[in-house]
């Protein structure tokens, strides 16, 4: 991918003929297990696999699909990646990230990343919510590394004060949800962490563990997108139960919470654009 802008300009262009729609406003990506919380949302008006739109990669990972919606919501054009891809799956950071930046480039100011997670914090249990207030990226990779962006795109140099967005986690605490909120730390994967990397992210602040979200988080924040991060507790992290870690039981733990989280999505997406 020479150009990484232009190939999500490209992309974004073929999304808006499939769809017929020349602008989405939302964009949902959707972590392991969360697939079937995409009915809940609404019914779709085209569904297309990620390999109409180019260069967007599919995932090779249980849990995920390589597709993505587009989903009426209250008068938002609302884009639903049913997956995604991650870098242990032997993809640069400018491909983990297109699908975000495909979906900037069709006109999404708000992008919504859930995902599963390790629980780190005392009192994190499978099947509970948390919204992210902040990350550790430990994944020792940026979206914005390389060649500088072209001319008419933000600096790279890109400020993460804010990078998830307190506007819209207040938003899910007005629509009802009383979630808790933690800091997400980001791994490169695959192998989960040792015990001693979990005490070193607890010291660190992490309350979460995973191996996704921070890098499209930095590109959406990049172009200049509002964040909302919102992980799905499956595990209890390394060494804080006597429970091995397996990754089918993070996709069984997302199938069964997804209905729920459908409807969190769905009572929250109207607000949000």
């Amino acid at each position: 991918m020479t150009d990484p802008y232009a190939a999500a300009a490209a992309s974004a262009a073929r999304l808006a003929a499939a769809t017929g729609k020349p602008h989405h406003d939302i964009a949902v990506v959707l972590g392991s297990g969360w697939a079937a919380a995409a009915d809940a949302v609404g019914a779709a008006d085209s569904q297309l696999p990620f390999a109409d739109l180019g260069e967007l990669a599919a995932p090779t990972v249980p849990g995920h699909l390589a597709v993505v919606r587009s989903v009426p919501v209250a008068g938002l054009d609302v884009l639903l990646f049913l997956g995604r891809t991650h870098l242990y799956e032997g993809h640069s950071p400018a491909t983990v990230v297109h699908g975000v930046r495909t979906a900037i480039a069709a006109g999404c100011r708000t992008v919504v990343l859930t995902n599963a997670a390790g629980g780190i914090e005392a009192g994190f249990r499978p099947g509970q919510a948390v919204l992210i207030s902040d990350h550790l990226n430990l994944t020792g990779k940026s979206p914005l590394s390389g060649p500088p962006p072209a001319p008419g795109y933000p600096s790279r140099f890109t400020d993460l004060t804010d990078l998830y967005s307190a506007d819209l986690r207040a938003i899910v605490r007005a629509a009802g949800h009383d979630l808790a909120e933690a800091v997400y730390a980001g791994l490169p994967g695959p192998h989960y962490e040792t015990p001693a990397e979990i005490r070193m992210l607890r010291a660190a602040g992490a309350g979460l563990v995973g191996m996704s979200t921070v890098l499209e988080a930095i590109a959406a924040r990049h172009l200049g997108a509002r964040v909302l991060g919102v992980s799905l507790v499956t595990n209890v992290a390394a060494g804080l139960s006597e429970q091995a870690l397996d990754h089918g039981e993070v996709v069984a733990a997302g199938k069964e919470s997804a209905p729920r989280l459908g409807g969190l999505l769905a009572s929250i997406l109207p607000a949000l654009g």
